[in-house]
């Protein structure tokens, strides 16, 4: 209920100063008010960044964090202008919607946070994790997990798992990790936005898997870093291929994304094999139709979500990206993705000259 009054109070205040403001744009088109739905993953970010946004163009935008897998839908159901997700689009996917662009955002971590009472540091490795999420390593003092932290005395507790109820990016890039990292997982679970965990006790949202993590005791789940931080949360170091124990910071997400790009943006940098790696690192994007005429939507509308996307991708807005614990995106992803823009097109025509 405290989500969707949230959501209210930002919708209202979002039409309220466009409303009161009617500012123009650079003097070339009124301020619009634009709408998106979807990851909770880069609500921190996005927070920041929309508001800088709006101080710059006066447009405002109003978003709704639902999940990844919600804000697709909601794409799909051409009441947005645009979807938050933090997993890309399969072929599948987007051979089922009209043309589709990704542009990625920002990069972060998905972290394993954990709340132990006297346990300040733990190091786990994929086949560990993959192993507690699929119930198989039920109780802390586990010989498992005390082979990788001999120095930590770890209760003789019942482990509690945590994990999304809503289809969620930050659960398709989780199980997108474990199933790389462990061939079991990839068996029987595999990855996705909505999987059937086993066990332990689901929460909607990243606030909503951290506030239950904080507030039980022997609990673990998976949730974006910001959320850890913001929460205090403790969170684990993770094993990644060349078997280096990783924190996530700007540096080790950055060193996550140091391959290849597609054209399109869409690929994952979970489980990378590059030194210094995080190995829980993603890409978050977002996600705009090929054809910006829809719903009745207007030309205006569409250049100024093509404004809000090309400043995303500005380095004014990427420097805020480290100041709320996310990485700001690699050269070549901006490059592409300011490519892929201009074939962005309202009525046929492109709407960046």
């Amino acid at each position: 209920m405290r989500k969707i009054i949230s959501s209210v109070m930002t919708l209202t205040v979002a039409f309220a100063m466009v409303a009161c403001g009617g500012n123009v744009n650079n003097g070339e088109r009124k301020a619009q008010q634009l709408s998106g739905a979807g990851a909770t993953f880069p609500l921190p970010f996005y927070n920041v960044v929309f508001e800088q946004f709006g101080q710059v163009n006066g447009d405002q935008v109003a978003y709704g964090g639902i999940g990844s897998g919600g804000g697709v839908r909601n794409l799909c159901d051409k009441i947005v202008d645009f979807a938050g997700s933090d997993a890309f689009l399969s072929d599948k996917e987007m051979a089922e919607m009209d043309s589709v662009i990704h542009v990625p955002t920002c990069m972060g971590a998905v972290v394993v946070a954990y709340n132990l009472d006297g346990v300040n540091e733990l190091k786990l490795s994929g086949e560990v994790i993959a192993s507690i999420f699929a119930g198989e390593i039920k109780m802390w003092n586990d010989e498992r997990l005390a082979a990788l932290n001999p120095s930590v005395q770890l209760p003789e507790e019942a482990i509690i798992p945590v994990y999304r109820s809503d289809g969620s990016g930050t659960t398709f890039v989780f199980t997108d990790y474990l199933a790389k990292a462990s061939p079991m997982w990839a068996s029987q679970y595999g990855a996705g936005k909505s999987v059937n965990f086993p066990t332990g006790q689901a929460a909607k949202g990243n606030p909503g898997v951290a506030t239950v993590i904080r507030q039980t005791k022997n609990a673990i789940g998976y949730v974006g870093s910001e959320y850890a931080f913001a929460q205090n949360i403790p969170y684990a170091r993770v094993e990644n291929q060349r078997g280096e124990f990783v924190l996530p910071s700007a540096a080790t997400i950055s060193a996550a994304a140091s391959g290849e790009i597609p054209a399109d943006t869409r690929c994952s940098i979970t489980h990378s094999d590059a030194a210094g790696a995080y190995p829980i690192s993603t890409f978050t994007w977002m996600i705009v139709y090929k054809e910006q005429n829809y719903s009745g939507r207007t030309k205006e509308q569409a250049a100024a979500t093509l404004d809000l996307l090309r400043y995303i991708l500005s380095d004014e807005a990427q420097r805020i990206t480290s100041e709320v614990h996310y990485a700001p995106l690699p050269a070549k992803a901006k490059e592409l993705s300011m490519q892929n823009l201009k074939a962005v097109t309202y009525d046929g025509a492109p709407i960046l000259q």
